[in-house]
């Protein structure tokens, strides 16, 4: 009989995370493109602009958008060993990705689905472009940060 070692162990579970992760946001990005979010986008950081004179997020061509989030998510896919390999320096990485792309970006669409708009002047049809994809994307991050917690590991 041979001698295995578990296959839930700490920096399996981890990797799982990671690759969950990457998945949960090309799929978003997908659904955004499809679903017409960089209008939405654009038009609320220049209303925003215009409002409050300065805001510090950019405006986008399609192309350049989807060009900067397919290459991060492949960054993403790329460290993906590292990831299995349990390597401290991926926890602080994993942990802002569950954070900000995540849990704020899934809230963000499911907000917007609610009210119907971003800021009063930016109206769309419901659901927010980029919201059918929400729900997976705050699950995975929700599970990658369990798996971030060193008492939920056991």
């Amino acid at each position: 009989m041979r001698n295995e070692s578990p296959i839930r162990s700490d920096a399996y579970r981890l990797g799982i995370a990671w690759v969950m992760m990457w998945i949960a946001l090309a799929i978003h990005v997908t659904d955004e493109a499809l679903t017409g979010f960089l209008p939405v986008y654009n038009a609320t950081v220049l209303s925003l602009r215009a409002e409050l004179g300065f805001w510090p997020m950019p405006t986008f061509e399609f192309r350049v958008w989807l060009t900067a989030l397919c290459s991060g998510i492949a960054v993403l896919a790329l460290l993906s060993p590292f990831a299995f390999r349990n390597a401290s320096w991926i926890r602080p990485i994993l942990l802002f990705v569950a954070i900000v792309p995540g849990l704020l970006n899934a809230s963000g669409h499911t907000i917007a689905t609610i009210l119907g708009h971003t800021v009063s002047t930016v109206r769309f049809a419901r659901p927010a472009p980029g919201f059918y994809s929400s729900p997976l994307l705050m699950i995975v991050s929700l599970y990658a940060l369990i798996q971030l917690n060193p008492r939920a590991r056991t």
